[in-house]
């Protein structure tokens, strides 16, 4: 039968087969290998001595100096931990990267310390003037006025003062001899009796 004969096709197909079966194991053994020894892992040190703000406190303030008068120059928030280095006085020194020297200084009360005890330091230096306030004489001098000594007036006494006098007769009794209460009650009485009349005929 013609679909019996011998095709030589397929020997070359087997040939192909078995040859690969030999190469591709051999070829995936040069591929890298995870080695069987322990690999070194590299893990976090312990945070030491540390800190970590109160929760009665939203958040308090990083000082550049031991001072509460000092600038401020950043904050931390509430239940954060940083790493404490020392303390002075009621004063903590913590590492604080990102400002100059990388260290902030916080109010001791605000904080809980953990991990071990704090290394009592020195008082820091005080921090030096970057400039001299200079005044300038010439320019100071245009500004400063010497009075003039002036002369204080005279006081001149004033003249005395003259009270009138006058004699008795004058004052108890008018012209005639009339005393002068008399006048004055015959005038009001005349008075009365005058708007009285008036009062009358007007009716």
């Amino acid at each position: 039968m013609g679909s019996s004969r011998f095709k030589p096709w397929m020997v070359v197909w087997g040939i192909l087969v078995i040859v690969l079966m030999f190469t591709i194991p051999a070829k995936a053994g040069n591929l890298p290998q995870i080695p069987a020894a322990p690999v070194a892992t590299v893990t976090s040190s312990p945070m030491g001595v540390y800190i970590v703000v109160n929760s009665d406190h939203d958040q308090i303030n990083v000082h550049s100096r031991p001072d509460s008068l000092s600038p401020i120059i950043g904050v931390l928030l509430s239940a954060q931990q940083v790493p404490a280095k020392g303390k002075y006085s009621i004063w903590i020194l913590i590492e604080y990267p990102g400002v100059q020297g990388g260290e902030g200084w916080i109010y001791a009360p605000y904080v809980t310390i953990y991990g071990g005890d704090l290394t009592v330091l020195e008082p820091p230096p005080t921090p030096t003037v970057l400039y001299t306030a200079t005044i300038d004489a010439t320019l100071a001098a245009q500004f400063i006025v010497t009075p003039e000594p002036s002369r204080l007036p005279t006081f001149t006494p004033p003249p005395a003062i003259i009270i009138p006098t006058y004699p008795a007769e004058t004052i108890l009794h008018g012209a005639g001899n009339i005393p002068i209460g008399l006048i004055i009650v015959g005038l009001a009485a005349l008075g009365i009796f005058l708007g009285f009349i008036s009062f009358v005929r007007g009716r």
